[in-house]
This record gives structure tokens, C-alpha cells and sequence, in this order.
């Protein structure tokens, strides 16, 4: 099969959504009144509350709520295959993920700005308004720390494991180097051959299988034990080398990613600067400093390519500690500054490499045509057992794909910062309903890019190095998987870095998107430039949900603090926002610190989801006590299919920890197992409550004073 049709398919159907879908919600249902003062007026005070144009505050939006999901989620959920996927990000997105946005970010516009939480107080009742708020920073850290997992695998260096009994084969002499030649060097093209125990077909007594790996550059190696280390050094070229113990071998970090992402907060802050001080008052400062912003950004993403390989470049080669206090340290700053003078203009920056690059790959689809290597179904995976995703395609397809298709955590950037920057009404429908569409494509390009490669590329990047061998038996059939890896040693050799097991799905994309770009012929020998890109262009993606996200967070604990000691819950009072900030930036680095992004992305799915419950049942009953029943069905209907998916993935995830903490040996394995139990647990908590008190609400409706001057549907 190949992408054009799919492609031509796709835009077709998010054009229809988008001209006569939402002109029903926003005619019908939200009932958008330009008449009316949006808050952004109402309370302007040019830190929080501020008009913004809706072309700037479309980028904001669109960069804040496009984070890790429709990225990553589509690239691990092609392991079943790219039918399913599709399937469930196309309906997805124009049924669900955009009406939820849209329909939030208009009820928080008639709630004065507020949160999420406090709607739900307002509109169902106290009850909902303390176990929506709970919810809601549970999820908004775990979402947090999840997101920056992706980028901490993109970014960072890591090592892989090696096991024991692993077989080298050196192609020349290694060398040991560091301050006690504690690390080995081994030369390129050096063969390594890493064994995994499986079992029988029968399910008899385990049997080890080695997996070959042809090493396309060099690499360094830390040996657990030193009589290996000595043997590999003293062996001889094209002399086997057996290990009696466990290795690690390293991969360098993306430092041209990192030059990049740092340049961007100055040139970022330049542009707040220059629209808001320096020409405050000049009707195209606008275009000035998007003219200025996007120049800058090109020129330092250019910059970036020359960075790896000097002193800059190592001092910019972060260990995965290193990234993480790093991103803590950016989020706590982005959340305290004043909204216009560096989030806003950044994510407004961000969003043109966006939006571009995401323009770029659809034209790049619809010209080079791509065959989606990928079967369109792959059964052996269907029932669980995969390399990405642990369960069945049912409930965990669902969870596993969230920002692209539904997704809560935009229904607190749609009640956060969005809603106090509204010029006017009508706005919301473009910034709502269409940014969320554009996320949808962004997911489906993400698919297709991953199901470009062919499916023995796939897998030996998505299944660490130690276990591909234990997955030989169960990925044979599926096509593609038993030729030689040529097309992965061909992509190691232009990119310039082993690809091999590199899990996450960030690496996956990367090669993905090099490969599509690398189809036009003028830009094939540049594919290493392209993978490079990618990356930066994955982690630029996820880091504006980060200081959104943070952002959000902050003001939710204020509103807590606030029930205590009424300056806390001043968004404007620097002590509180300083202090509000540094827990929730504690709690997801945190998280982020103690847990790896395979485990956490599963949490992050179902908090993710399970947000969306709350959000749309929010949704719904701003809609029933508006006395516009007659269309509870826009959001029932979705509200019905994610609590169904997300409550059956969150009672067998808590069944998996549980039996993960009493049979690990390793302390900290259990202790993890145990705290992600109890978070899962208590979201769950949460949402059961927010759902039997909307049923109460649902059929006992109230008068909604939000929507007391907006006239029935119909009038």
C-alpha cells in the first residue's frame, strides 16, 4: 500500500470536519457570541489575561497542546500495524479529541477563564470540584513527566545493555581510555552477538538464542567485570571474545539538538520583547518579529550541524540526569515569567518550525508516495506480547495513541492559558476545533513515516539489543523481518550513529521522517542532516507542552494554596507562584528520574485518557444545565468510548504492577511498581467520582449562570 491515497484520504475527511463539524458545534452547541467580553478583556492585566491575535495565540495553542502523543503514541502503536492506528486517530480526532477541545475552551470563556476543576465545581458540584482538581494534578504530573521522558530518550546519551555470554569479534585492536581506562573503545564494523533465553514453542526449558549485530561506527563499552575488559583488549582482530558478565555500551547524546533548543529561549525572549516593548505600539510588530524569530531559528538549527564534534558540542553531549535537570530548571522559569514574554512568543516560534516541518512531510508524502512497508495488520502482536506495547490491541491501541486522536491534557490548555488570551469568540473555533486537527494529522504523518520503514528496520530499533532474540520466533512471519538488516546499516552510515535497539520510539520517527525527506532527489545524500532535524524538531515539539504544561500545573496548585491562605492562590503574587511552581516542577522531574519512558508512557495513556473522561463530562453538563440536551450526544458518545478503554487498561495495569512488586527481587523495581499502582489507583479513584456525581448532575440539571444571556439553540 502506498501513503498518496491515504494521504489525499485523510485531508479530505479533516477539510469536511472542519467546514461543517465544527460550524454545528460552534453554531449549535457552544453558541459563539462575538457580542459578549471574552476574559482576556475582562480582566487584562497583561500577565495572565492578555489579547492576543488569533494567528499568534493559534500557534501558542497548537505548540502547547502538541506535545509527545501525536508522535510517539502513532510510532508504538505500529507494531499491530498501520490499519488499527489510522483508523482510530482519523475518527478519533474529528468526533472526539477536537470537540472536547473546542467545547472546553468555549465553556471556560463563559466561566470567566477558569480551570477545568472549577467548572467542574461550578456546573456539577462541589463533589466533582475536589475530585476533578486531585485528578487533575495527579495527571498533569504524571503527563509531565511523561513528555519529558521522550525528550530525555531523544536528547540524551544512553547505554545498552549487553548481556552476559554476549560474543565480540573485533575487526581491529580496542583501546581503553577514560580517567582509570575504565572504558573501552571498540572499532567499527566490530561484530557483536548478544543472547536472549526463550522458550519453546512447547513453553519447555528456556534456550538461548544469540541475535548479531554488525557495529557501524565505534563504540565504548563499560565492563561489569575486568577479566572481560582485559580479554577484549588483549583478543586479537576476527578472535571470538565470549563476556562471563553483563556490559554496557554507550550512545552518545544529541548535542546539535540540545545547541538548538537552548538558542531558541534568547530568540524567544527577543521577539516577547520586541512585539510587547520595543514596538509596542506598531501594527506590524507582529510580522516584524515572526519575520526576525524564524530567520534566527533557521540559522541556529543550520548552526547546529556544526556543533557535534567540538568542545561546545561535548560540553552539550547531556547524560540523561543532565537533560532532566536541565528541563526542570526551563520549566520552572517558563512558568513564573509573565505569559507574553516568553512562553507565548516561543511557542508562537516553535509552532512555524511545526507546522512547517509537519507541511513539509505531507507535500514530501504526497510527492515521493511512500510504500508503507508495515503490514497493514499484524496479528502476531494483536493479543499482546509486543515489543512497545506489552497488551492487546484492546484496550492499550487506545491509551498507547492519545494526543493525536483524544486527549485530556488539552482540556487544561483549552481552560489554562488559552481561554485568558481570546480576542473573541468566534476565535475559539479556529483555535480549538482546528489546532486539535492539525494534531491529528501530525499523528497520522508520525504513522505513516514509522510504517514507511520496513518492518526488520522497525523492529531492530523498537526492541532493545538484549531482547531481540527472544522476539526471532514470534516477528518471523511478519513481512520483511527475516532479509538482513541492509537498509539499517545503510541509515547507521548516513546519520552517523548506531541505530540498533534505540527503544522509544523518538529514533524510530527520526529515520521515519530522514527517510521520506531523503526521497526527493535533491536531498538524498542529506539524510543524515534530516535525521539530526528530526530529533531536534521531536524534542522542540514536546518541550512547549513542558512550560505549558508546568504552567497549568502551577495555577491548579494555587488554587489549592489558595483555600488555605488566599495570597497563595494569587496568580499574580510572586512568592506563591515561585513556591506553587517549584512543587509541581519537583513532582514530574521526580517521576521522570526514577522511571524509564516504556513503563511511564503507559501511565501517561491512561492518565492522559482518563482526563478526557473528566473533560467530557464536564463538557456535557455545561451543555445539559445550558439546556441544549438535544446534543449530549456529541460528547456522550465519546465520553461512553473512553471510559470504557481507559478503565479496562487502568484495572490491568494495576493488576501488572502488582504482580511486578511481588516478584521483583530489585527494590527499586518494586517501590516503582508500588508508587505507579498507587497513582493509577487514585486517578481511578477520581474519576469514579467525577462520573457518578455527573449522572447526578445529568439528571438533575441546573441553571447555568455562565450561559444565562446565551440564547437557546434554535432561537
Amino acid at each position: 500500500m502506498n501513503a498518496l491515497p491515504i494521504m489525499i484520504g485523510v485531508l479530505c475527511v479533516l477539510a469536511i470536519a472542519y467546514r461543517y463539524y465544527s460550524a454545528f458545534l460552534a453554531a449549535k452547541v457552544a453558541v459563539l457570541d462575538d457580542t459578549r467580553v471574552t476574559p482576556a478583556h475582562e480582566f487584562k492585566d497583561g500577565h495572565n489575561y492578555h489579547p492576543t491575535n488569533k494567528w499568534v495565540l493559534f500557534g501558542h495553542h497548537f505548540a502547547a497542546i502538541s506535545g509527545a502523543g501525536p508522535l510517539i503514541g502513532p510510532v508504538l502503536a505500529a507494531q499491530f500495524g498501520y490499519l488499527p492506528g489510522l483508523l482510530w486517530l482519523l475518527i478519533g480526532v474529528c468526533l472526539a479529541g477536537a470537540v472536547q477541545d473546542f467545547l472546553i475552551l468555549a465553556a471556560s470563556l463563559r466561566h470567566k477563564g477558569r480551570s477545568l476543576a472549577q467548572i467542574a465545581r461550578e456546573e456539577i458540584g462541589p463533589v466533582s470540584g475536589g475530585a476533578g482538581i486531585a485528578a487533575i494534578i495527579f495527571i498533569t504530573i504524571v503527563a509531565l513527566a511523561s513528555l519529558g521522558s521522550v525528550v530525555v530518550k531523544a536528547l540524551s546519551g544512553e547505554e545498552v545493555a549487553v548481556n552476559a555470554g554476549s560474543r565480540i569479534v573485533l575487526s581491529e585492536k580496542a583501546q581503553a581510555f577514560g580517567e582509570h581506562g575504565e572504558i573501552v573503545k571498540i572499532p567499527a564494523k566490530t561484530r557483536l552477538a548478544i543472547p536472549s533465553e526463550v522458550k519453546s514453542v512447547a513453553e519447555g526449558p528456556a534456550r538461548v538464542v544469540y541475535k548479531e549485530f554488525p557495529l557501524t561506527f565505534a563504540q565504548e563499552v563499560t565492563f561489569v567485570d575486568p577479566a572481560d575488559q582485559q580479554h577484549v583488549l588483549a583478543a586479537e582482530p576476527g578472535v571470538e571474545v565470549q563476556l562471563a558478565k553483563p556490559a554496557k555500551l554507550s550512545i552518545p547524546g544529541s548535542s546539535w539538538g540540545i545547541f538548538t533548543l537552548a538558542t531558541s529561549i534568547p530568540i524567544a525572549l527577543f521577539m516577547g520583547l520586541w512585539m510587547y516593548v520595543l514596538r509596542k505600539n506598531s501594527p506590524t510588530r507582529i510580522v516584524e518579529a515572526s519575520v526576525i524569530g524564524v530567520i534566527l531559528m533557521l540559522t541556529c538549527v543550520q548552526l547546529g550541524h556544526y556543533v557535534p564534534g567540538t568542545g561546545l558540542g561535548d560540553l552539550l553531549n547531556l547524560n540523561r540526569r543532565q537533560v532532566i535537570v536541565a528541563m526542570a530548571v526551563y520549566g520552572f522559569v517558563a512558568s513564573v515569567l509573565p505569559v507574553w514574554l516568553l512562553l507565548c512568543p516561543r511557542d508562537y516560534l516553535s509552532s512555524y518550525l511545526k507546522i512547517g516541518t509537519i507541511a513539509s512531510l505531507v507535500i514530501g508524502v504526497i510527492i515521493v508516495n511512500p510504500k508503507l512497508e508495515m503490514p497493514y495488520f499484524v496479528s502476531a502482536f494483536a493479543h499482546g506480547g509486543g515489543p512497545n506495547v506489552q497488551g492487546a490491541i484492546f484496550p492499550f491501541l487506545f491509551i498507547t495513541i492519545m494526543c493525536g486522536s483524544i486527549s485530556g491534557f488539552h482540556a487544561l490548555v483549552s481552560s489554562g492559558t488559552t481561554p485568558k488570551m481570546i480576542d473573541k469568540e468566534s476565535n475559539a473555533r479556529m483555535i480549538g476545533y482546528g489546532a486539535m486537527l492539525m494534531e491529528g494529522l501530525v499523528g497520522i504523518v508520525a504513522m505513516i513515516a514509522a510504517c514507511s520503514l520496513a518492518p526488520a528496520d522497525y523492529y531492530a530499533i523498537q526492541i532493545p539489543m538484549d531482547k531481540q532474540a527472544g522476539y526471532e520466533e514470534k516477528v518471523r512471519g511478519i513481512r520483511g523481518i527475516d532479509g538482513d538488516h541492509d537498509n539499517l546499516s545503510v541509515y547507521e552510515f548516513q546519520v552517523g550513529e548506531n541505530l540498533r535497539g534505540r527503544t522509544g520510539g523518538a529514533v524510530t520517527l527520526a529515520v521515519g521522517m530522514s527517510k521520506i525527506f531523503g526521497g526527493f532527489s535533491f536531498f538524498e545524500k542529506l539524510i543524515g542532516y534530516w535525521y539530526h532535524f528530526a530529533i531536534m524538531f521531536e524534542a522542540l515539539f514536546i518541550l512547549t507542552t513542558i512550560d505549558t504544561g508546568t504552567r497549568i500545573g502551577r495555577f491548579l496548585v494555587q488554587e489549592v494554596m489558595g483555600k488555605i491562605k488566599p495570597e497563595l492562590g494569587r496568580v499574580d503574587w510572586w512568592p506563591g507562584a515561585i513556591f506553587s511552581t517549584l512543587i509541581i516542577v519537583f513532582c514530574w522531574s521526580a517521576l521522570l528520574w526514577n522511571n524509564d519512558v516504556m513503563t511511564i508512557w503507559g501511565m501517561f495513556g491512561i492518565a492522559n485518557q482518563l482526563l478526557a473522561v473528566v473533560a467530557l463530562c464536564v463538557a456535557t453538563t455545561v451543555m445539559i444545565n445550558a439546556g441544549r440536551a438535544r446534543y449530549a450526544a456529541v460528547t456522550g458518545l465519546p465520553l461512553l468510548f473512553c471510559v470504557s478503554t481507559t478503565m479496562t487498561a487502568g484495572i490491568i495495569q494495576i493488576q501488572n504492577f502488582y504482580g511486578k512488586a511481588q516478584t521483583s527481587a530489585v527494590p527499586k523495581e518494586v517501590n516503582s511498581a508500588w508508587l505507579n499502582l498507587v497513582l493509577i489507583a487514585i486517578m481511578l479513584a477520581c474519576v469514579v467520582g467525577v462520573l457518578a456525581d455527573s449522572v447526578r448532575a445529568w439528571l438533575h440539571p441546573k441553571h447555568s449562570v455562565a450561559s444565562a444571556a446565551i440564547p437557546a439553540a434554535g432561537n
